[in-house]
């Protein structure tokens, strides 16, 4: 052993101290490697279930990174009086030249802490949509939704963030606390049109595709208003009555998971068109150029030149 280190000394120039401490390093290194892998491989016999595997590979990384640091740390640094010392040095370093990493492991830490969202979450950061596949020290990913592609869709892109991104901008969450979106479906039909039983149609079709989450949406209500001030005076599916230029805007409110809204939009606005079909007193509206003349359309009492 002494000849090795001897020969290695004269090969490379380290020392036999330097020679140590590289050795050591390996070895530890390897060993937890065989650790994890073995502890991976037991929990994938055990479960097939994505998510728990997912978990339990993220979280042996971090675990055997953060002892490897500190056991390397000690091997590299004996003469540094504690850990404390060496990790305050460490972290003053990584502070003044990875700003930006720095934020980013911030971030990750807030992630962890705070759980503002987990992998499977559909999220919302600044300007970017997706739902959550992966969290890692310094980046999470999504798969986009929107963009070029309506109706919160997939893109079919999967998109890397800074985790620095959730210190500093604003944060929406699709699926955890309430569980539920507003959506919305405008339906204009003109002037001459029976709207009253346009709206009463609208309503019945809202009914027939919403009308059923109202109970879960309740119990989801209740379950997320123990941790926030969560609240609504109505859960039922509605329709509102408004005009606009071309004629009388009738809009459907009804709830919906995040990821059926296309879905659910597709089934209504079918149901819409076959309901409408059938009424020969309801047509849909869209912009047109009419002439007017007041003398011979207006209101009895309100034609021009009427004394």
């Amino acid at each position: 052993m002494d000849k090795i280190t001897k020969w290695i000394q004269e090969f490379t120039g380290l020392s036999p101290e330097l020679q140590e401490r590289i050795f050591t390093s390996l070895i530890v290194i390897i060993l937890l490697w065989l650790i994890r892998t073995i502890v991976i491989r037991i929990v994938w016999r055990k479960t097939e279930d994505p998510y728990v595997r997912y978990r339990w590979r993220k979280s042996t990384v971090y675990l055997v990174v953060m002892i490897g640091l500190l056991i390397v740390g000690r091997i590299w640094f004996a003469g540094v009086g504690s850990v404390a010392t060496f990790l305050g040095l460490l972290t003053a370093g990584l502070a003044i030249a990875l700003q930006d990493l720095v934020k980013s492991v911030a971030g990750w830490i807030f992630l962890l802490w705070r759980k503002p969202f987990i992998t499977g979450d559909r999220i919302q950061v600044g300007s970017y949509a997706g739902d959550v596949i992966d969290i890692r020290l310094f980046k999470f990913s999504l798969v986009e939704i929107g963009n070029w592609v309506d109706a919160d869709q997939s893109t079919g892109r999967v998109i890397h963030l800074p985790n620095s991104l959730i210190l500093t901008d604003v944060i929406a969450n699709y699926t955890r606390g309430f569980e539920f979106i507003w959506n919305e479906i405008a339906v204009l039909v003109t002037f001459e049109s029976n709207w009253q039983k346009a709206k009463n149609i609208l309503l019945e079709i809202a009914q027939k595709h919403a009308a059923h989450l109202t109970k879960d949406a309740e119990k989801r209500i209740k379950e997320a208003s123990k941790r926030y001030m969560i609240f609504f005076t109505a859960l039922t599916p509605t329709v509102y009555t408004a005009v606009r230029d071309c004629g009388v805007l009738l809009t459907i409110r009804y709830l919906i998971s995040p990821r059926n809204r296309r879905g659910s939009e597709q089934a209504i606005w079918e149901d819409i068109l076959a309901a409408f079909s059938e009424c020969t007193d309801i047509d849909f509206a869209y912009p047109t150029q009419r002439f007017y003349d007041n003398v011979i359309e207006g209101k009895k009492d309100a034609r021009a030149g009427d004394e």
